[in-house]
């Protein structure tokens, strides 16, 4: 779909953004996405590293037996 797409074309719509926009917007735009970008990236860093603190030492949950197979302590009293 953009193979087509040459340098000319895309320096028309460079210079029709900047038209549309502004430098001032899009250097605003481009500051906000970078902070997203900064938090997106610590917070992975973070549940990594959270991850890594809780191991593998934490149980999975045992589904050998079932509630209804388990013998109910009511029926043996």
């Amino acid at each position: 779909m953009f193979a087509n797409i040459g340098p000319w074309q895309l320096l028309i719509i460079l210079v029709i953004v900047l038209a549309i926009f502004g430098t001032k917007k899009l250097r605003n735009m481009g500051s906000d996405l970078g902070g997203a970008v900064k938090g997106f990236r610590s917070a992975m860093n973070e549940a990594e590293e959270t991850a890594e603190k809780i191991g593998d030492s934490s149980k999975d949950a045992d589904f050998d037996t079932t509630p209804a197979e388990e013998p109910s302590k009511e029926k043996e009293s």
